[in-house]
């Protein structure tokens, strides 16, 4: 059905009777967004899985502080530092450490890192039978469609005792690389009409690996492309309970549903543009600057030209700097400082250091030019969107692989709540609405 002229009557009638006094929220202390106006969110659970910090106590008053994230305790900066230094991939050891809450030894890292590559493989026919049949120009769609379908072929779906939970999430973890990177080339080729490729993952490599010799035509990548995706993927694995995606899935599982229902329900959180999408936006203002601005090292130039996005007079008009600001970090992102040394190596592999000389320009001005522009509650700086994009344009991923990639890594951390949902929570989460409608008489339908 198409929208018609009484498909918008009848919105119209809808927002007409659904639109509220927006004043309210502040009559009975409603924090819009569960957060305040600091940008601090409403309490509304307990963890141990991660930390993000973005305060401090100093002189009994809380200030805003250089940014932090921890996994299971331990410092985000100090965990890729030590992958970095030895030289080797750190997804599997970060998943280990953020599902089971210590860090493993060589011989668990072993083990399960084989495990995970022993689930690394699809159901017989599966690949043909749900991802090439309806392919989707929408990889998250796709990526929802399979682990619902998933489901069908699970012989103890439903069973949400620990140990059939940690089975279910170890399965998705190992096959989210295949079900992303599957879809993608199935709407590449029945869609695009490009070329067919589906090459099979190998037990021997990392999950990092695996994903650019699944999606590459010659399945080649230099060390660096993979060791970059690797702590990307780290980064984006895991950031507290309080984010979209993994407060549905406490909600979610709170309900004692299924875990392919949970995570199918992650997953369209992780969709939206507020959320997992943000990388886009960002990939494609900054390539609408440099169509628009003719010198890209001109200072001058880009902070107008930033001017008028706050202005909406650029871009998408939306009145946003895409990349700069966090719903809870103010003076720095953690993510994106440990990423920004990596990009600056692969710009220079890649031959785009004249990209990356514009990127860093713009973090620079940008919050200046906010707080010139605008009233801002705490501090501005870029989030790990800014820079994780240019990052995955340079690795060529595709534009619809931004966010699936997202969830590639997020499912670790999704995975980690849903069991300590599970292990602690008795009740189901149900938080409170306030009702502001004045009772109405029921009028007869002759009468009205």
């Amino acid at each position: 059905m198409k929208v018609t002229p009484e498909i918008e009557r009848l919105t119209e009638i809808c927002k007409e009777h659904s639109s509220l006094d927006l004043s309210l929220y502040g009559k009975y202390d409603v924090k819009r967004g569960l957060r305040d106006i600091n940008g601090k969110g409403v309490l509304a659970g307990l963890t141990q899985v991660s930390n993000v910090k973005a305060t401090k106590i100093e002189d009994g008053k809380e200030v805003p502080c250089a940014g932090s994230l921890s996994y299971r305790g331990y410092d985000i900066k100090e965990l890729t530092g030590g992958f970095i230094k030895d030289k080797r991939f750190g997804f599997e050891e970060t998943a280990y450490l953020l599902l089971f809450g210590k860090l493993p030894n060589k011989e668990e890292l072993s083990a399960f890192s084989t495990l995970l590559a022993d689930q690394r493989s699809l159901p017989r026919n599966f690949t043909r039978d749900v991802i090439m049949k309806a392919p989707s120009s929408d990889i998250m769609n796709a990526l929802s469609r399979s682990v619902l379908t998933l489901y069908s072929y699970d012989k103890n779906p439903d069973d949400i005792s620990l140990p059939n939970v940690l089975r279910q999430c170890l399965n998705l973890i190992s096959v989210f690389p295949l079900l992303s990177v599957y879809g993608y080339q199935a709407y590449n080729h029945f869609v695009r009409g490009k070329s067919l490729y589906i090459h099979n993952p190998k037990k021997e490599l990392s999950t990092a690996e695996n994903i650019l010799r699944m999606l590459r035509p010659d399945k080649k990548y230099t060390a660096l492309e993979a060791q970059i995706l690797d702590i990307a993927l780290i980064l984006h694995m895991e950031h507290g309970g309080g984010n979209n995606s993994t407060f549905t899935t406490h909600v979610v599982s709170s309900s004692g549903t299924d875990t392919y229902s949970a995570i199918a329900a992650a997953l369209g959180s992780l969709k939206g543009p507020k959320h997992g999408g943000a990388n886009i936006k960002v990939v494609s203002m900054v390539q609408e600057m440099q169509k628009e601005i003719k010198d890209w090292e001109d200072e001058d130039e880009v902070r107008n030209y930033l001017k008028k996005l706050l202005h909406k007079e650029a871009f998408d008009r939306r009145g946003l700097i895409y990349g700069m600001g966090h719903a809870i970090y103010s003076v720095s992102d953690p993510r994106a400082e440990v990423f920004k040394g990596f990009v600056e190596s692969l710009a220079k592999e890649k031959g785009r250091m004249k990209d990356y000389r514009l990127y860093s320009m713009v973090e620079r001005l940008a919050p200046e030019v906010i707080a010139e522009e605008r009233k801002i509650y705490k501090g501005v700086s870029a989030n790990v969107d800014f820079y994780s994009g240019f990052v995955y344009s340079m690795l060529d991923l595709p534009l619809e692989l931004f966010t699936p990639m997202f969830a590639v890594a997020r499912i670790v951390g999704w995975s980690a709540h849903r069991m300590e949902e599970l292990i602690n929570a008795d009740k189901i989460i149900r938080p409170a609405y306030k009702n502001v409608l004045d009772p109405a008489v029921y009028v007869p339908l002759a009468e009205r």
